[in-house]
């Protein structure tokens, strides 16, 4: 009995929690994450802001889940993309293009995210960390199947990965996407994912 309670109570507790991400996450894409506040959450739910405090400590622990859950779509698309049945270095290169679209089309387009991911940026929150680094564990395990397929030279993966992220991450951080679309002396998309490519044969 007290085992099937406990259960109740977490889902219960998990649905209240979805439910206030969803919401957070609505209002700072519609007002922007600056104008939005935890009593405004709260009265769009229609609870009291001390119920909302009864899951999250503060706004900032409401933005951090929020953006967790988006760097967590972004995690399952490198994730499905690197275990396609494709050479390692299509994989490599498919994931890149992604991933710069993902960020024109979510994280730019919509200036409201944008604000979001970027309030998380100046942060350096454990979560983009996290995510990071989960990022360079697919790359070190894509070019340790290229190592032994012969697509790539021998090297070290680990090294490798973050040796990859860093040439590409013009394509994949928001603040760097943003400042260089508006520019003509930086290299093209192709021209980059090309020029990192070449460095792991």
């Amino acid at each position: 009995m007290s085992e099937a309670f406990n259960i109740m109570v977490d889902v219960a507790r998990q649905e209240n929690v979805t439910r206030i991400l969803d919401c957070a996450e609505r209002l700072f894409r519609h007002y922007g994450y600056g104008k939005t506040n935890v009593a405004d959450i709260a009265r769009e739910l229609g609870m009291s802001p001390a119920n909302i405090y009864r899951f999250f400590a503060s706004k900032v622990e409401i933005h951090q889940a929020v953006c967790g859950r988006m760097l967590g779509a972004s995690y399952k698309m490198a994730y499905e993309i690197m275990h396609l049945p494709i050479s390692a270095e299509e994989r490599l290169r498919r994931y890149i293009h992604a991933q710069y679209k993902m960020t024109l089309e979510t994280m730019l387009d919509e200036q409201k995210v944008h604000e979001m991911v970027i309030v998380a940026l100046e942060r350096d929150w454990a979560v983009i960390d996290k995510h990071v680094n989960s990022i360079h564990d697919l790359f070190a395990e894509v070019i340790r199947e290229g190592v032994e397929s012969g697509e790539f030279r021998d090297q070290d993966p680990e090294t490798s990965s973050r040796c990859f992220g860093a040439a590409t991450i013009i394509l994949c951080h928001p603040q760097m996407v943003a400042q260089c679309l508006a520019k003509t002396n930086r290299a093209m998309p192709d021209e980059l994912i090309d020029y990192a490519i070449r460095a792991l044969k």
